[in-house]
């Protein structure tokens, strides 16, 4: 009997050692956009990701990614968050880019459900103000909220025109963009013509709409009439290759304004780089010291040049934050719950901690093992969460430059009353 007792022990000895040495630390799932109007970003997003995952595996502490395809469509987010929550037991999320997935997945799935997610790309002001009750600080995100997008947006489109019109997406997203950039750019004097919402889902044609924003509409108080002097892009990619190409086309639009959810050089192609020549644009940007070389360096690295789709810096930080809040709460004694690791996130990320850059995990692990502060400096900036789980950041304003998005200039603005 001892004997059976001895090898019993030795082999759940061996079990342990063999998972210690080749097993997972972390599950943690994805719900990126890999279909649907986001379909450009998903692949970028999970190599970001998983160039995070590695760079921590080198550093002896592993994360197991669960994938799942958002579909950038709400109903489709929410049944995969529930299949990553209940059956695959992740502790927490990484996804979407898009606030009309993340609202939902968050209010009817991980919040209820006391998971961490954290979004690298959804900018509605919205996500701010949901009640406390439905966040329970479990909703973080790495990239900045459209209360400030929306105010460089305002003062960009002032400084080039008098009038606009908006074609935005009709969800979280493109609600709030809109009304940020609405009351920036009439607080300069602009005049909005029209806002003309869309669907979510990619339609064949935009004619209707387009035909309503280039109509001639006539103002009271003045009383004047006229057609506005450009075509805000407040949508998608594959929404804004249709009715971009149709206001050129069929309006013969000559002036266009876009922002971080229209910013691709794939609709330059599909519409003709010479006709979005110098047009601009805003997106949220990132920081350009030692961290974001860092990435840079090591993306390039691994799957070649680094993408101009928005928010890849961003996911890279909402991966290493979840693994550094993770490492933390385990050198604590604590076991690697969602509620422990949210509870180590602003500790990991901000000052007066030791600073620990972009790929830098196994000196940030080995501070922590000593009982010292870290303060990750992100890829794509300072990732300070704030109470309400945001954190501030750059704004970059672009242009299309030969087909290509080339930055214009950078800008730092706090959000307007």
């Amino acid at each position: 009997m001892k004997r059976l007792i001895v090898i019993a022990s030795l082999i759940m000895l061996c079990a342990f050692v063999c998972s210690s040495a080749t097993g997972q630390d972390l599950k943690v799932g994805t719900l990126f956009d890999h279909t649907g109007a986001l379909k450009d970003w998903g692949p970028h997003f999970q190599h970001a990701a998983e160039l995070a995952a590695k760079q921590m595996a080198l550093a002896e502490f592993n994360i197991e990614f669960i994938h799942e395809d958002s579909g950038t469509a709400a109903d489709i987010a929410k049944e995969a968050a529930e299949r990553l929550v209940k059956e695959d037991r992740v502790v927490a999320i990484l996804g979407s880019g898009s606030s009309g997935v993340t609202v939902p997945v968050a209010t009817s799935v991980t919040c209820p459900n006391n998971v961490l997610m954290i979004s690298p790309g959804s900018t509605s002001p919205f996500i701010t103000i949901l009640p406390a009750d439905n966040k329970k600080d479990f909703l973080f995100r790495t990239c900045p909220s459209d209360a400030l997008q929306g105010v460089i947006l305002g003062k960009l489109a002032a400084g080039l025109y008098k009038s606009a019109s908006v074609m935005h997406i009709n969800n979280p997203y493109g609600q709030g963009l809109t009304d940020q950039f609405r009351k920036a750019f009439q607080k300069r004097g602009g005049m909005i013509y029209t806002t003309l919402p869309h669907g979510e889902d990619v339609a064949e044609s935009y004619e209707d709409d387009l035909r309503k924003a280039f109509a001639r509409v006539y103002l009271t108080k003045p009383f004047r009439s006229g057609k506005s002097d450009v075509l805000c892009v407040f949508s998608y990619p594959e929404h804004a290759k249709v009715y971009v190409k149709e206001a050129i086309e069929h309006f013969n639009a000559k002036h266009f304004l876009f922002c971080d959810g229209s910013r691709s050089e794939e609709l330059a192609k599909v519409v003709g780089i010479e006709n979005l020549e110098g047009m601009m644009g805003t997106a949220p940007g990132v920081g350009a010291g030692e961290s974001y070389m860092n990435f840079t360096a090591a993306f390039n690295a691994a799957f070649g040049k680094l993408p101009t789709v928005p928010f890849i810096a961003n996911t890279y930080d909402a991966t290493a934050l979840v693994g550094l809040a993770a490492y933390a709460a385990r050198v604590k004694g604590l076991p690697l719950t969602s509620q422990n690791i949210r509870d180590q996130l602003r500790q990991v990320s901000s000052p007066p901690g030791n600073f620990i850059s972009a790929g830098e995990f196994k000196q940030a692990f080995e501070l922590l093992r000593q009982g010292k502060a870290i303060n990750y400096e992100g890829a794509s900036g300072s990732v300070d969460f704030d109470e309400n789980g945001d954190v501030l950041a750059p704004i970059e304003v672009w242009k299309y430059s030969n087909g290509k998005v080339v930055t214009v200039r950078v800008e730092y603005q706090i959000p307007e009353e």
